[in-house]
Parts: C-alpha cells; structure tokens; sequence
C-alpha cells in the first residue's frame, strides 16, 4: 500500500523584512523559465513546491512569464512543471493544487470592457495613469498591455501584484539588456510593498542562482532607483567624465599584491566615456548590450555581448551604449602604478553618430 503524503503548506506569510520561502522560490522559478534553463528549473521547482507554493501558483508564474520572455520559453517551462509533478506522485507526493482565478465578470467582455478593466488595474498598480511617447508612437502595443498583460494575466487573482512584480523583476534581471524596464519595475515593486531589503534579496539570489554579471547589473540599476542622485563610483570620477548616465560599481579594487582594478560600467542608452587614454592599458568585456568603441583615427567598433577589446596603452578612445539600448561592460585595468587614465574631451552628438 502507497504511502501518501501531501504537501498541504500555505503561502507563508513574510515576517518583517523577509520574504518567505515560497516567494524566494518564485525568484529562481521566474528566472531559469525566462532563462530556458530548463534542468536547473526542475530543481527549482521541486524546491518551490517544498517550499509550500500550490500548483496552481507555480503555473500562474509561469504563465505570466511568457510576456516576460515569450510563449516558447514559457511552454516549454509548463512542460518541465508537468514533469515534475508526475514524477513526484510515483513517490506517493500530492501536491496542494490551490485556488483557481475568480471568474471576470460577465459584464467585462462587453466590447471596450476588457480595455477599460486592464487600464483600472495597470493604474492601481503604477498608482496613476500610465502614458508616454512609445505608447503614443503605437498606440496598440498600449491597447494590448492594457487588455492582455493587464486585464487577461494581472486581473486573475491567483497572485498578488507584489507576487508578480517578484516574478517579473526576477525574470527581467535575468533576461539581460532590460535596464530601463528593470528600473521601471523596481519602483512598482516599492509601490506594491516591496521594501529595499526583500529587493535587494531578489538581487542576491539572482546573483548567487543565475550569475555575477546578472546579479551586478541589477545591484546598479536598483542603486540608482533608491538613491537617484548618487552614482557609484569607487574611482571618484565625477560625472564630467561622461555624456549621459553612467553607473560605475567597483568589483575589485586595486592592491599591492596584484596591481589590478575590475569595475562594471553600465550605460543607459546614448550614453558614453569622454575621450580619453590608459597609460598602462585596459580590457573592456561586454557581459551585456551592445557597445561602440572608437579608437581615434579609426572606424567605429560595434561590439556585442561576449567580445572583449583591448585598449592599447596611450591611445585615445571613447566607448560607450548605443543610442537603442543599455549596455554593461566589465574594464580590467592593471599595471595601476602608471596613471590609471587621463580623460579629455566630451565626445560629440556628431562624434558619436559618425562611423568613421
């Protein structure tokens, strides 16, 4: 005779400052469905079911992430959850299955209804009125947030919007190159009850889980929500140094014994270094986004993620985002017994547009 047993756990609540073990789970769930790491999942999925979140809020998370990063990956993680669960029956577990959605009312599928009622709730949970340029540029991306991403996912009442602004800041931190959207969400979070502690924990696990340059970038985007003014800048460079915003955070500082500085840059985009030259040299890494990099006298570089180039000692150069998106890299610097770097001139609009 089988023995059953079933995990029967509620959603427990934080205590303080604390999320819970349930929604630290969501964490890594959002992000390796986002990701595609469909191996890594299964052990996070087990874990969150352990954890005490229901089937019914697993599959909700993973549901909401195909707006995050698209219907493959999010069938593909519903596959993965099938799996799991047949799996863990065999051994005899029955997982809670939890509270379906509350049915729409009847009167929102009137026409214009589902608009409406996704703007209400888009609304409550930015706390106003949601406009802009791009929404005005196409006007039915805005439509479709409002009645799908809005009305059809946020108005299903599984998940709280402080459960799903974890989930969505979790896969956006994962995705890379969603700077503007990740500060975006940041803020939401805040509002909907996230406080600077439990995003800084959604940070640290995405570091610890997913990967350093994931968890760095985030750790400076959500820097520069929570102190706008400031920058990070272990260098004291001030912000003469750049044209547009840049976020510097100093991952290894120099020392006598090894002679060598790390710091992760990250550009919004149009943002970019003066001119300016390494007496001893340096390599930049791009983790993240898409850079130029300009020698003077020669074409414009177009670097992607995963190149590395090295900065010839004395040679003047700037680098910098793209005007179409954020980009992060990683500079090296070594022999730092030799001046550091020695900046210049502000790199031009016309400077910065030109190829050659």
């Amino acid at each position: 005779m089988m023995t059953v047993a079933i995990s029967s756990h509620a959603m427990v609540k934080e205590t303080g400052d604390k999320l819970s073990a349930s929604k630290l789970s969501i964490i890594a769930i959002a992000a390796f469905t986002a990701k595609g790491n469909l191996s890594t999942l299964t052990k996070e999925l087990h874990e969150g079911l352990d954890a005490g979140l229901t089937v019914n809020e697993i599959k909700e998370v993973i549901v909401q992430m195909y707006a995050c990063a698209g219907f493959p990956r999010s069938l593909n993680a519903l596959h993965t959850f099938l799996e799991v669960l047949k799996k863990r029956k065999e051994k005899g577990i029955i997982d809670k299955q939890g509270k379906d959605a509350s049915p729409i009312p009847i009167a929102i599928w009137k026409k214009n209804s589902m608009l409406e009622y996704g703007t209400e709730n888009q609304t409550r949970l930015v706390g106003s009125p949601v406009k802009g340029d791009d929404y005005e540029f196409s006007p039915s991306i805005d439509q479709f947030l409002k009645e799908h991403l809005f009305g059809d996912i946020f108005g299903r009442d599984i998940l709280d919007y402080k459960t799903r602004e974890i989930a969505t800041i979790s896969a956006l931190i994962s995705l890379g190159g969603t700077e503007n959207q990740l500060c975006s969400h940041f803020k939401l979070g805040m509002h909907n009850g996230l406080t600077t502690e439990q995003l800084n924990s959604i940070v640290s696990i995405i570091k610890t889980k997913v990967g350093d340059a994931e968890g760095n970038n985030a750790a400076i985007v959500l820097q520069a929500v929570l102190k706008p003014n400031e920058r990070s800048n272990s260098s004291n460079e001030s912000n003469s140094n750049f044209v547009g915003n840049v976020f510097v955070s100093m991952m290894v500082a120099n020392d006598s014994a090894f002679n060598t500085q790390m710091a992760s840059v990250t550009f919004e985009p149009g943002a970019r270094t003066n001119w300016h030259y390494h007496p001893s040299g340096q390599t930049l890494v791009i983790p993240d986004g898409t850079a130029f990099y300009k020698e003077k006298g020669k074409p414009k570089q177009i670097l992607s993620t995963g190149q590395v180039v090295k900065c010839p000692p004395n040679v003047h150069h700037w680098h910098g985002a793209t005007s179409q998106g954020s980009m992060t890299h990683t500079a090296l610097s070594t022999n730092l017994g030799m001046v550091g770097v020695v900046w210049l001139q502000k790199v031009t609009d016309e400077e910065y547009e030109k190829s050659k």
